[in-house]
């Protein structure tokens, strides 16, 4: 899971600083030794921005952050000089810049489970001729971390734009139903309940007690089915992938699109589910992990 660099509140938002007596601002609780509050307000403003807030001005980044104008506008200045920010010459307004791709990037890049898993999926979809992913949870969402197309002649490649970065919500995507389903319950309510459960596909589930029973299944069964939940015509089915200590870290997906296999899920299941458990136990295996054997279980 990428980390955030500070909590959120119930918006979405990162959680403010607080004023002082000066009218600057600062962490909630005091400061222990060796905490840099400079990099903390600059990782406060950049972590603002998300899919559905890409550009914001300087006020709403002084809202969003605690701090006045001013000190907001010194902040902001810093970071578009360093790459970090971009301004709209027109609006006036900011986004993300390059440097925050770049580490993006290296981030995921970084991860082990991506180097792991890369030619593990890419075989994967080489033999079954399907894009294949790989996703974190990330609070209520899922981001992509890998994404592979086979290199096949007649392969069915999604047409999706889909990339690495790209998040989805958990509850309509089957990657994000694994990965709920193996949360803690009490996180599993937090995330249910932080959720608009919204109608993305013609068989979205949009009752949150269907959506906790689905995702009992996929605990008792170890896959999640997606069929048309997120899309029209979308389908897809995914598998976990635990650590060396059983946490179940990440899902893989193998996407389907009726347009090129119009056939029914049964059979979908029965043609992809041994190459997809088998390529996600061996990712899990090369992680470290072993599954219990019966006098353990």
């Amino acid at each position: 899971m990428i980390p955030r660099p500070t909590p959120s509140t119930p918006d979405g938002l990162p959680q403010p600083l607080v004023a002082d007596s000066e009218g600057d601002a600062q962490p909630p609780k005091a400061a222990s030794a060796g905490f840099s509050q400079s990099l903390e307000r600059g990782l406060l403003i950049l972590s603002s921005f998300s899919e559905n807030r890409p550009v914001l001005g300087i006020s709403d980044l002084g809202r969003a952050v605690g701090l006045n104008r001013s000190t907001t506008y010194r902040y902001v200045a810093t970071l578009a000089k360093l790459g970090y920010l971009q301004q709209d010459p027109n609006s006036r307004k900011y986004s993300l810049g390059p440097r925050v791709v770049d580490l993006g990037f290296a981030a995921i890049n970084s991860m082990e489970i991506t180097r792991v898993a890369g030619p593990l999926l890419q075989a994967l979809s080489d033999e079954t001729g399907y894009t294949v992913s790989m996703a974190v949870l990330d609070g209520p969402d899922v981001v992509y971390v890998d994404r592979r197309r086979s290199g096949r002649a007649g392969s069915f490649a999604m047409g999706l734009q889909l990339h690495v970065g790209s998040r989805l919500p958990a509850y309509c995507t089957s990657m994000g139903k694994v990965l709920l389903a193996y949360q803690e319950p009490a996180a599993l309510r937090d995330l249910v309940d932080r959720t608009d459960l919204a109608r993305r596909g013609p068989k979205t589930i949009t009752v949150r007690e269907q959506l906790l029973v689905a995702l009992n299944r996929v605990r008792r069964t170890g896959f999640a089915l997606n069929d048309e939940e997120l899309a029209p015509g979308l389908r897809s089915l995914a598998a976990p992938v635990r650590d060396r200590s059983g946490v179940v870290v990440a899902a893989v997906n193998i996407a389907v699109h009726l347009t090129v296999w119009n056939a029914s899920v049964d059979s979908v299941m029965s043609r992809l589910e041994h190459p997809l458990r088998r390529a996600t136990t061996e990712i899990s295996t090369r992680l470290g992990y072993r599954p219990p054997t019966s006098s353990e279980a």
